[in-house]
Parts: structure tokens; C-alpha cells; sequence
């Protein structure tokens, strides 16, 4: 494909113009202390700047101590965490990348395991380890299971600090030095909690009708933009669908999408579920390659705000044929960035993009290069994982979910 290839054409969203459409999408870590940054975070987050992406989100990042969703939770609830944010932004633009961060409070998923230590409530076992236990906050007091910590249901009074909060951790990112902001209101936390009838039992204004119900995270959405430098853009993950019957649709989501158009959001990240399950997703749906593009699709053609899809999009073919076909503006790599943080960079190679290693971090590209010289010298050549070849499992296949 060469220079014409979608995948590698730059985006612009108000003042930040991506280098490619590659986006890492922001996936827990679990492994703040205190909601500071670890050293960890600093290796994990520069391998997919080296790595070509040309965006790098970070992991859900609480703006209360309380709204953790765990105990490993970063955040920026208060201005001693701006410090450890600004290194880590400077070590992701060293590399080329633009830097964004997903704001988020967990809502009735507070007080919940890290991932990889079972990724369910709280256990003696965890309490033992040191984890701290807290009560969460949600719309209402319903318990995310059988088994799950009661929620307490916020007060109007609560609103208030709550917004204000989502508007203060969104200033500290700017002092920060990131490029953008979006905020999370997908996978069963805060602001999806409103927007569900299966969280959101509410009996006063924000609460009962899809219109009350948009209510609070429109008005998060509206403090945020209030905050943040015009030229900065804004974004929201939703859940375009509970896949549950009785919460929210799709056709819920293209209500909220022109809404949140109105109210500041530039661009929507369309993931779905997780309002009722373990997990941020619902780990039980069956799944298959972009099998979440169709609400990435439909909401951009049918509000005209610019999407990004996700969810098992695994091969630059397939990325490249998404963004070709119009059906969402980037392409968000998550678990397969996981397996290869270069993704971005073997993609290039595979849709012809870049010309030997020039493209890579000069201390990598020198060395390639002539690894890639002395393959060419027996009739070889150097290739991306095997993940990109074809293969059965891999074929992309439509999904029903729309």
C-alpha cells in the first residue's frame, strides 16, 4: 500500500495532530502505590511510544482517593501527583507519541481486587496483603452481585464534589502536559452507573428518564471542558450497549453521543458492557475480531462525531480496512500491544509503510538495520510476529453487535 496507507495518516483533533491512527488503548496495570506511579508504569507506557503508536493512553486514573476502583489504582486527586504524570508524559513524547490519560471514578466497582489477584471483591486474604476496604459510591445502593460491596447512594450534595473533582483532576492533567483527556463512562463505573436503569434507580432529577439520567455525566463533560485549554481535545469511552436486556443500547448511546457533541466531547470510544459482571467487559460474551467496531460505526455515521474502535482488532489488514471502509477515525490496540508493543512499527513493514527501520528509535534502528542486511544476504527478510500472518482464528469476521 505504501503512502496511501489510512493506518498511518495523521488525525487532528482541534489543537493535537496524531502521527498515525495506532492508539494504545488505556488498560489497568493495577500497580500504583498510594495512586502514585511506580517504575513500572514508566517501562510499560515508553514501549509503545518506542513502539510507534501515535497516541499512548493511560490506564484509568481516579480523581478521588474513594473513587479508586483498587488499591493499585493511579490518580489525581491531588497536586503531589502531578510530579510522577509529568515525567511519565515526557518520557512517552520523547519518543513521538502524544500522551492522554483516562480520567475515571469506579463507582459501585470501588473496593474491588486488583485484576490479577482475582479481579472480584475483597477477600480476607487481600485485607491480610495490606489492601485498604472502603465503602463505594454510586447512584444508587444496588451491589454490582451477589457477593459485592453494598454501594452508598450519593447525595445531591455529593454531585457537586463529585464534578468538581472530575474538573480538578482534569486541570492537574494539563499541568501535567498531557495532549488530551477523556473520560471514562463505560464498564460499569460512575458515569456509566447513571446512565444504565440497571445502576441508576434514582428517583429525582438524576434518575429515571434517559434524559435525567444523561444529566450528571453531561455535566461532568461540561466541567471538564470548562477547565482545559481550548486547543485541547476531549474524549469519552462509553459503553454503547449493557448487552443485558432492560440497560443501555445502542440506540441510548446515539442519544448520548450527540449530547456529549454538544457538550465538548470531540471524539467517542466505543467500547460496551461490564455493568454487571466481574471484569471492566463482560468476560462472558462471545467474542470475535471487531466485534465492537459496529457501534464505532454507526454512531459516526449517523451523528457525524468521530470515533475510535476497539475490541480484538488484532491485524494492520484489518485495522487498515476499518479506517478505509469509514467506519471509525482510530483504531485502539489494547491486549495484542500487550503480546507485541511494537505493533504499530510491524505494521508499518506489513502495509509497506516504512522503508527498513528509520522509523524506529535510532539505538533499535542501527542494530536493524544491519540485521536486516545480513538476512537479505542468505534471501531472507525481517518480518513482524506470526500473529500477522493469516489464519482461521484470525480471519476478521463481522459482528452481530449492532
Amino acid at each position: 500500500m505504501g503512502s496511501d496507507v489510512k493506518l498511518f495518516s495523521a488525525f487532528t483533533l482541534r489543537g493535537v495532530t496524531l502521527k498515525n491512527r495506532v492508539v494504545i488503548s488505556p488498560m489497568g496495570t493495577y500497580s500504583a502505590e498510594n495512586g502514585r506511579l511506580q517504575p513500572f508504569h514508566h517501562t510499560h507506557y515508553a514501549n509503545f511510544a518506542m513502539g510507534g503508536a501515535g497516541l499512548v493512553m493511560i490506564e484509568q486514573t481516579s480523581i478521588t482517593r474513594r473513587g479508586r476502583v483498587t488499591n493499585g489504582d493511579p490518580g489525581l486527586w491531588e497536586d503531589g501527583q502531578i510530579g510522577d504524570m509529568r515525567a511519565l508524559v515526557s518520557h512517552i513524547k520523547s519518543y513521538g507519541a502524544k500522551a492522554g490519560i483516562q480520567l475515571n471514578h469506579g463507582g459501585r466497582k470501588s473496593s474491588m481486587q486488583r485484576a490479577f489477584r482475582g479481579n472480584g471483591p475483597l477477600t480476607d486474604r487481600d485485607l491480610a496483603m495490606g489492601e485498604e476496604e472502603w465503602v463505594p459510591l454510586a447512584p444508587s445502593a444496588l451491589p454490582l452481585g451477589e457477593g459485592w460491596r453494598m454501594p452508598e447512594a450519593i447525595t445531591a450534595g455529593q454531585l457537586d464534589g463529585l464534578r468538581d473533582a472530575f474538573a480538578a483532576a482534569a486541570r492537574r492533567a494539563v499541568l501535567a502536559g498531557f495532549d488530551l483527556v477523556e473520560i471514562h463512562m463505560a464498564h460499569g463505573y460512575l458515569l456509566q452507573n447513571f446512565l444504565s436503569p440497571l445502576a441508576n434507580q434514582r428517583d429525582d432529577a438524576y434518575g429515571g428518564s434517559l434524559e435525567n439520567r444523561m444529566r450528571f455525566p453531561l455535566e461532568v463533560v461540561r466541567a471538564v471542558r470548562e477547565v482545559v485549554p481550548s486547543s485541547m481535545p476531549l474524549l469519552a469511552r462509553i459503553s454503547a450497549t449493557d448487552w443485558i436486556e432492560g440497560g443501555w443500547t445502542m440506540d441510548d448511546s446515539l442519544v448520548l453521543a450527540r449530547a456529549l457533541a454538544e457538550a465538548g466531547i470531540d471524539l467517542v470510544d466505543c467500547s460496551s458492557g461490564g455493568n454487571l459482571r466481574v471484569g471492566a467487559t463482560n468476560s462472558s460474551l462471545g467474542r470475535g475480531p471487531g466485534y465492537q467496531v459496529p457501534f464505532a460505526e454507526r454512531i459516526r455515521a449517523e451523528t457525524g462525531i468521530p470515533t475510535a474502535a476497539v475490541g480484538m482488532i488484532r491485524t494492520p489488514d484489518f485495522a487498515e480496512r476499518i479506517l478505509r471502509e469509514g467506519r471509525a477515525d482510530l483504531i485502539c490496540i489494547a491486549r495484542q500491544a500487550l503480546f507485541d508493543p511494537f505493533w504499530a512499527h510491524h505494521a508499518a513493514e506489513a502495509l509497506g509503510v516504512n522503508d527498513g527501520f528509520s522509523d524506529w528509535p535510532p539505538q533499535y534502528g542501527w542494530w536493524l538495520e544491519k540485521w536486516g542486511r545480513a538476512l537479505s544476504a542468505n534471501g531472507e527478510r525481517p518480518t513482524g510476529p506470526e500473529v500477522f500472518a493469516p489464519s482461521p482464528t484470525q480471519a476478521p469476521r463481522e459482528s452481530s453487535a449492532a
